[in-house]
């Protein structure tokens, strides 16, 4: 009986739960440290008298060191483990925004912004892949739909931490920082117990260890019911045989005839989703600002448009194991285009602050489908790889957003920065309806063998062991 069979047979119940919030917390400070910056550049502006160049590369900062956090994170998780990455992600991130957090001048404040952003996305690349290797086939795209979710909280706290901390107290601007940092300590401590991937475990030849870790999962979860556990399938595919592999051999095997396609429109939804979603969140503040409202209006407003992500994460969660996540990413992708044309023909306050609801529901939507559909789609030896890749090239969107936007929004106004959203997004709709694959109700190991190996090509894979 096969590891992965074992682990697709089980109900979802507290352990997945559990497995969920521990997971789900490191979102949490992912999305509060991608938000935040847009309440600090105001305050960091004023204090290190920056310039509206050095102000593009504040923004900027932390998603420039998320690509080469979540780049190396997931040849490291395929290559170390996902635990171990996780945790080092995560002290990384902490350490980086304590010393944002006192920083003299500008230099020290960007470079610390940068190793935040590495930790921030180291963390976010390993969390997704990690936790659909124990989720069961038919609640995977929910469970992990959901577990995105958790990057809504963050924004949240970050809206309120930027409302009712940074404007209102002396310092403000540091002591937010100082807010982000100090919960990471606990998470960590929780974060010790957690087991290592059993499928990652198998890979490595370490099939004793991973007998173990799902022997002790599955009388947790029998525990949690009290009743018997189903019978695995017994046509549930069986694993592959470990692989080894170095970091130019992985990306090879990405662009190699049966998987160029599957990456090609992989890292395209990553760049489209997040050009349009760090172009929008890192300057609504300030595009509030320049029609007219005061700093504390603005972030009130800025308040209220986080808050639709809540409902855009979780509904697009459920729609996962409804009409499957290619689905549920191009009606999200259509929602945002419509949104962020209506924001580019709105000149009224309010009803750009609706508009912004609205955008941020379905841009937030969109990501619940990209991070339950991106682990899916690669082998588990290359799974972390896959995900830090594809997170990675789509963090040019939000390296390349903010300056592009800075530009356009002087040049365009308000009406061109959203036209080109709306242009982006079209043509990620297009892209993902024709060739992304359905995933829905699929073993991991089913997808790899029907979409990726092919039964007359078992020999594309990299020598095993």
């Amino acid at each position: 009986m096969s590891l992965s069979a074992r682990l697709d047979r089980l109900p979802l119940s507290k352990p997945h739960y559990a497995l969920l919030l521990i997971g789900g917390l490191g979102y949490t400070f992912d999305g509060m440290d991608s938000a935040i910056v847009a309440f600090l550049m105001p305050d960091v502006r004023h204090v290190f008298a920056l310039s509206s160049g050095q102000l593009g590369l504040v923004a900027s900062a932390a998603p420039f060191g998320f690509l080469f956090g979540a780049f190396f994170a997931g040849y490291l998780g395929d290559k170390l483990g996902r635990k171990k990455v996780m945790m080092y992600s995560l002290a990384l991130y902490a350490v980086a925004s304590l010393v944002a957090a006192s920083a003299w001048n500008f230099e020290v404040f960007l470079i610390a912004r940068i190793l935040a952003g590495a930790g921030a996305g180291a963390e976010s690349a390993i969390i997704a892949p990690f936790l659909s290797e124990f989720v069961p086939r038919h609640r995977r795209g929910w469970f992990i739909g959901a577990l995105s979710g958790f990057f809504s909280f963050g924004f949240v706290a970050a809206a309120l931490i930027g409302r009712f901390i940074v404007p209102e107290i002396p310092q403000g601007w540091r002591w937010a920082q100082v807010i982000t940092f100090l919960p990471i300590v606990m998470l960590l401590w929780w974060r010790r117990s957690l087991p290592e991937s059993p499928r990652y475990l198998q890979n490595l030849g370490k099939a004793g260890e991973a007998e173990h870790v799902v022997a002790r999962f599955e009388q947790r979860v029998l525990d949690a019911t009290g009743s018997a556990l189903p019978t695995p399938d017994p046509h549930h595919a069986e694993e592959p045989a470990p692989v080894k592999f170095s970091l130019g051999k992985a990306i090879a095997f990405l662009w190699g005839p049966r998987m160029w396609r599957i990456t090609a429109v992989t890292w395209l939804i990553w760049f489209v989703i997040t050009f349009s979603y760090y172009g929008f969140f890192s300057w609504i503040p300030t595009l509030l600002i320049s029609k007219g409202l005061t700093v504390t209006s603005s972030f009130t407003f800025s308040l209220y448009i986080y808050l639709a992500q809540i409902p855009g994460y979780f509904s697009a969660a459920w729609l996962n194991e409804k009409l499957d996540r290619k689905f549920t990413i191009a009606i999200y992708l259509v929602g945002s285009a419509v949104s962020a044309f209506w924001l580019s023909a709105m000149t009224d306050t309010l009803w750009i602050t609706v508009a912004g609801i609205a955008l941020s529901f379905f841009l937030n939507g969109t990501y619940a489908g990209v991070y339950a559909y991106t682990p899916e789609v690669y082998p588990t030896w290359l799974r972390a790889t896959g995900v830090g890749l594809s997170s990675s090239f789509g963090r040019v969107g939000s390296i390349t957003a903010p300056l592009i936007i800075g530009v356009f929004a002087t040049q365009w106004g308000f009406a061109g920065v959203f036209g080109m959203t709306t242009a982006v997004l079209a043509a990620g709709v297009i892209c993902t309806l024709l060739f992304a694959v359905r995933t829905a109700g699929r073993s991991l190991e089913d997808i790899t063998a029907q979409e990726i190996i092919g039964k007359e090509k078992p020999a594309e894979y990299p020598a095993a062991h």
